[in-house]
């Protein structure tokens, strides 16, 4: 796992030694382990390195026989099986990233139909005189573009751009009225003007500084439904399963989980436990003292009938305001999911004693576990369209009404339906192609990444997402229930778990403890992008009438106006929420 970035110039002249520097420091938190460059004609790379695999000679770049260099964030997992393809080849070293330079050299832009792992690569190959960036089908780590009179430059994350002077720290109109409604942004464009993704799946090929050419790798199969009988498919997710998890787990260093007690974090550790001949080291996040359901009692059960040890890890109000401008100076993409709070102070915590946690981001998406699949399945006139309602639905804040806001769903709507596809598969694939990447995994990425932690998600394995995506509808919702094989597979591996209980749905409780500091609102409405966009009256009411059903405006506004004070003010963190906003 690492930081990524580069520069191609337009006219072939060297990249500005300066900006590459820019680049490496704005992205030194990803990579503490080491830092490479590779400069070519009008063509620079570096990367900062978190040794994982090879720790000693998996420096990057890597470069094979004939000058190609590659530079990646991520892991591919099946290295090891690709090495074996190329006995002729002479490997430089033993890093699951050289790979995808050989298999590059072979297939050309095609190699990465061939890796199953997460990844954002950069290759320059100097034969065809480009450079080829590839990103992984589920968009599982992140890479951002964007282009000026300079040429292109790409990054691990977009505020290594800003940092580097190449754009403009600048909000999008209507990607910052996604955020506020949604919590995220959809699409490759982001909240920055002149900054976009690198869609998942997609590979570019530059020359002089322009794409040239566009490849795409879908992440779910559009063919038919896995076949078999309720025995036969439980055997066959043992069996994904088993091997997903056996991959995921290649590491040089110490590994972990992040346990939820939930379905799918609750599979992960039945699976470690049977591979794993030491106890798992698994990380709970609680809230003590507050009306949020408390997950820690079934993962502490869990954790005791398979042996594993277990760390838990309490978030109160006092971590809410102290880590929360932490946690929106990682979010250079603005996500407002309450979830990064716990995920960031589980990462604090973990990298004391592992470099990699596997974790449960995706399995509600490929085995159907939200309630909004249900309504998927309802006769089509009844069936309700997928996140109809935003944030700030009924209120009246706003200057200017958030127009566009759904147009990004709406897309992804129209590209979900696909022939062949039910209405579930297509409320499925609808999450896959948005919320998934530019929300979960981009939490993931960034609070992770921020504490020197690696995330791997093994429910996103190819294999084992195509064979859950394939499942007939009636093997993911039965009665009522979600994930409906996985549970049945979960009943006999894991009995604590209580698989056929209600979902209680995961919250961390900020509305109350924005509530028991409703002053902070005063702070909010004052700030430049808040007054700008909303009435700061009506913002300092919201706040001092803060409640179950405000709680996530109030959220939104805070995040955002702290995400603006750091990435679009440019001011450093210094002090907790209020003395970040008391700042003007």
């Amino acid at each position: 796992m690492c930081g990524i970035a580069g520069i191609v110039t337009a006219n072939g002249a060297p990249p500005d030694g300066a900006a590459l520097d820019r680049l490496s420091a704005a992205l030194a938190h990803r990579g503490p382990d080491g830092n490479g460059r590779h400069v070519r004609g009008g063509t620079g790379l570096i990367q900062t390195r978190l040794a994982i695999i090879d720790l000693e000679g998996g420096r990057q770049p890597i470069f094979d026989g004939e000058g190609r260099a590659i530079v990646a964030n991520g892991e591919i997992y099946n290295y090891r099986e690709l090495r074996a393809e190329f006995p002729q080849d002479r490997f430089a070293t033993e890093s699951d990233c050289e790979s995808p330079l050989h298999l590059y050299a072979a297939m050309g832009p095609a190699f990465a139909t061939r890796l199953r792992g997460m990844y954002a690569i950069a290759i320059d190959d100097p034969v065809a005189d480009q450079v080829v960036l590839a990103r992984d089908p589920f968009g599982i780590k992140p890479l951002y573009l964007c282009e000026g009179p300079f040429g292109l430059a790409f990054a691990s994350e977009a505020q290594a751009l800003v940092a580097a002077g190449l754009v403009e720290a600048r909000p999008d109109p209507r990607a910052l009225a996604e955020h506020l409604q949604l919590q995220f942004s959809t699409g490759t464009e982001t909240i920055f003007t002149g900054i976009r993704r690198l869609a998942p799946g997609e590979t570019v090929i530059i020359r002089k500084g322009k794409v040239v050419e566009t490849r795409d790798l879908a992440a779910l199969p559009i063919d038919e439904t896995e076949p078999g009988d309720l025995e036969t498919l439980l055997y066959r997710l043992d069996d994904i399963l088993m091997e997903a998890v056996d991959l995921h787990q290649r590491a040089d260093v110490p590994y972990g989980l992040f346990l939820s007690g939930g379905i799918d974090s609750s599979a992960l550790l039945a699976m470690m436990a049977r591979l794993n001949p030491r106890p798992v080291l698994a990380f709970t996040a609680g809230f003590p003292g507050t009306r949020a359901h408390d997950e820690r009692e079934r993962a502490r059960a869990l954790a005791h009938h398979f042996g594993a040890r277990h760390v838990e890890v309490a978030f109160d109000q006092a971590d809410f305001w102290t880590l929360l401008p932490l946690v929106a100076a990682a979010m250079d993409e603005p996500v407002a999911d309450y979830a990064c709070l716990p995920t960031y102070k589980l990462a604090q915590a973990a990298r004391a004693e592992v470099k990699v946690v596997l974790s449960g981001e995706g399995g509600d998406e490929i085995f159907a576990g939200y309630g909004r699949y249900r309504a998927a399945l309802r006769p089509w006139l009844l069936a309700r369209k997928m996140r109809n309602r935003g944030t700030f639905d009924g209120t009246d804040l706003f200057r200017v009404p958030l127009a566009g806001w759904r147009d990004g769903i709406k897309a992804a709507e129209r590209d979900a339906d696909q022939p062949g596809r039910t209405r579930l598969q297509m409320a499925q694939a609808v999450d896959c192609a948005d919320w998934l990447p530019n929300d979960l995994l981009t939490k993931l990425d960034r609070c992770l990444m921020a504490n020197g932690i690696e995330g791997r998600v093994p429910f996103l394995d190819p294999i084992m997402a195509a064979f859950a995506f394939r499942l007939p509808d009636g093997m993911k919702l039965k009665r009522g229930l979600g994930k409906w094989l996985l549970r049945q597979w979960l009943e006999h591996a894991a009995p604590p778990a209580r698989p056929f209980d209600r979902k209680h749905g995961f919250t961390v409780p900020v509305g109350e403890w924005i509530a028991a500091r409703p002053e902070i609102g005063d702070l909010v409405a004052a700030q430049p992008l808040i007054a700008e966009i909303c009435r700061p009256d009506a913002v300092r009411h919201l706040f001092r009438h803060a409640g179950p059903k405000t709680g996530m405006a109030c959220w939104t506004l805070l995040f955002t106006a702290l995400w603006h004070q750091r990435h679009v003010l440019g001011h450093p963190v210094a002090g907790d929420a209020f003395a970040m906003l008391g700042r003007g």
